[in-house]
């Protein structure tokens, strides 16, 4: 029942095209079923006088007043029911056809749709060649299986109940011997597909990892060469690779045992139904024209039978694929029971005893976070690595959720507000921007596409990008390539900060995004955002102390606690963790003593 549901959910909307698919087969199974029924009637009632097993609707047409006029009639009718299949197969394949692309129209967008509302928990673990397959290959699958395999199954189960039924009207005896051989395929096929399932996700996982290891491989080919890491990089693939075919390889010899093994059953079967149909019509059981009829008759049912453990294998695979993908799809989204409120955010922010650590994890990542930013003010967030001040920025925008204290948003706490109405208004710069393989205008643009050039020119001007892009051979319109591969580390920087300044946000987070451009280009960007967003709460995580010293507040972060809080000049007199990050960074002669000191 389980499998039942799993299968035919993704179908809803379009049922009635498969129905009406289905119905097409069904008439076209029981049309081929009336072929081997001419030849009787030729031979046993045109040639032999003997009765004819053709249905009244065609008897009647097929009657002529000799011989040559009826085996005339015969060939005509014989040609007009093979086009009235023709053109019901086309139909049927059309239907059909319109069907699948629906549903894996619908499945596409569905599953990615779920992606973009899964938590930013489940994308940290995810591998992306991993989901890239389950949206690509998996979805073909299901949509082939749908497509093809579950057709053919209904095809073969409506032919051989038509066949069976004609067969029945020779000889009930010889219709008995011929389906003999029918439970010991479906056992067989039923431990087939216990052993081919298990094998399918082997080969499924294995396909993903090497498809993973192939997109990170792709996407840092910049690294990997830099590094000279290409032999590295070709021998983890040859190992992912090799893995791969091993795996398939099983699947092969799995597949290779079981077909050889029902085609030799078959053949028996064949053989034998044809002895005893020989020693009927020599006994005048059945006439000749039924013996040739009812052969036709056998190897409509016993080769589909033999279709039958490819069908089995599709099966198996299909369910691993739909497995994988309600990994997906039942995944809780982040939206889950989020709240419906949308205030009005004017910028003051507060900390309040704020806690987090991660769910696999026992140590507190942040303890006891307090502070407060009126709106308007720009506060800098420095510390060591791993002192976690990105993991406080994830916090702002409920990338993650704190376990303890208050985050609140001009009075109101920020699990109160709804998720996405606080990313429309939190504007966040990454260190690392993610630009796409089209031109800077279009990557700027992205933000706001009905913005004028003008509205984009400024943009890039506050960013300190303008004059850059104009030195640009072919200006706006560059294309940055895949990732912004094209630009330096800081042109890319700034293209993201043009791209946000497009929409106006009363708080605004640079995570380390003016790590890659030089001091006097971080100037220019600061002092014309204090112009055109003079009420802009800014938050700046850094840890170039000249970016910081500017700020209205800064907060010093030590091992997940505050250590420090003030001006640049409160700071340096404190003569602590943050004196000792102004006196490296400014120092040519560093006090080593101090830095360990610092270090500790």
């Amino acid at each position: 029942m389980k499998r039942f549901k799993q299968f035919f959910k993704w179908m809803k909307g379009n049922i009635w095209i498969y129905v009406f698919s289905i119905a097409l087969l069904v008439v076209l199974q029981y049309f081929r079923t009336l072929t081997p029924l001419f030849v009787q009637h030729t031979i046993d009632f045109i040639l032999d006088t003997k009765e004819s097993l053709l249905p009244d609707f065609l008897f009647k047409y097929v009657q002529g007043d000799t011989i040559k006029e009826s085996l005339l009639l015969v060939g005509i009718v014989f040609v007009l029911v093979s086009l009235f299949r023709v053109i019901v197969m086309f139909l049927r394949r059309l239907v059909n056809a319109v069907f699948t692309e629906r549903i894996a129209y619908n499945m596409r967008n569905t599953l990615y749709k779920k992606l973009q509302d899964l938590s930013f928990t489940y994308h940290s673990h995810a591998e992306t060649g991993d989901l890239i397959q389950r949206c690509t290959t998996d979805i073909e699958t299901y949509r082939v299986f749908v497509g093809e395999q579950l057709i053919e199954i209904i095809r073969l189960v409506f032919l051989m109940i038509f066949t069976i039924f004609q067969m029945s009207k020779i000889n009930t005896q010889m219709t008995f011997i011929s389906l003999i051989i029918a439970p010991i395929i479906f056992f067989s096929a039923f431990i087939y597909f216990l052993y081919v399932k298990k094998i399918f996700k082997k080969v499924e996982e294995a396909e993903g990892k090497m498809t993973t290891t192939l997109q990170e491989s792709v996407t840092g080919i910049r690294v990997v060469k830099a590094f000279a890491r290409e032999k590295f990089e070709i021998d983890k693939f040859e190992e992912d690779s090799k893995r791969y075919m091993k795996e398939d390889y099983k699947l092969l010899k799995l597949m290779a045992a079981f077909w050889g093994g029902t085609d030799f059953i078959i053949f028996v079967q064949y053989f034998v139904t044809a002895l005893v149909g020989i020693h009927f019509a020599i006994d005048g059981v059945i006439d000749t024209g039924e013996y040739i009829a009812f052969l036709s008759y056998v190897g409509m049912v016993v080769w589909p039978l033999r279709q039958l453990g490819r069908i089995v294998g599709d099966f198996g695979k299909t369910t691993v694929a739909l497995d994988r993908l309600d990994e997906i799809v039942l995944k809780e989204s982040e939206h889950l029971n989020d709240s419906p409120d949308t205030p009005i955010i004017e910028g003051k922010v507060e900390f309040k005893n704020v806690g987090f650590k991660f769910e696999d994890d026992n140590k507190s990542l942040l303890k006891n976070i307090s502070f407060d930013v009126e709106k308007g003010q720009t506060v800098a967030i420095v510390g060591k690595t791993g002192s976690g001040k990105s993991t406080l920025i994830n916090l702002m925008v409920r990338l993650l959720e704190y376990q303890q204290g208050e985050i609140l948003f001009d009075g109101k706490d920020l699990k109160t507000i709804n998720k996405k109405w606080i990313r429309k208004n939190v504007g966040i710069i990454l260190q690392e921007p993610f630009l796409y393989s089209k031109s800077i205008y279009e990557n700027i643009s992205i933000m706001d596409r009905k913005a004028d050039k003008e509205k984009i020119y400024k943009a890039a001007s506050i960013a300190s990008l303008h004059d850059d892009i104009e030195g640009f051979e072919a200006g706006y319109k560059t294309l940055v390539g895949e990732r912004g591969v094209t630009l330096s580390g800081g042109q890319k920087q700034r293209v993201a900060i043009a791209r946000m300044l497009l929409d106006s946000k009363p708080i605004l987070i640079f995570d380390d995004s003016l790590s890659a451009v030089d001091t006097e280009t971080d100037i220019q960007i600061r002092r014309s955002l204090n112009k055109y967003w003079a009420n802009t709460t800014v938050f700046i995580i850094t840890h170039r102390i000249t970016t910081a010293m500017e700020a209205d507040k800064i907060v010093v972060l030590d091992q997940g606690e505050v250590k420090e809080m003030g001006t640049h000049d409160q700071l340096l007199k404190q003569n602590g963790i943050y004196n000792d990050l102004w006196e490296i960074q400014t120092n040519v002669e560093y006090d080593y003593k101090k830095i360990d000191k610092g270090a500790k």
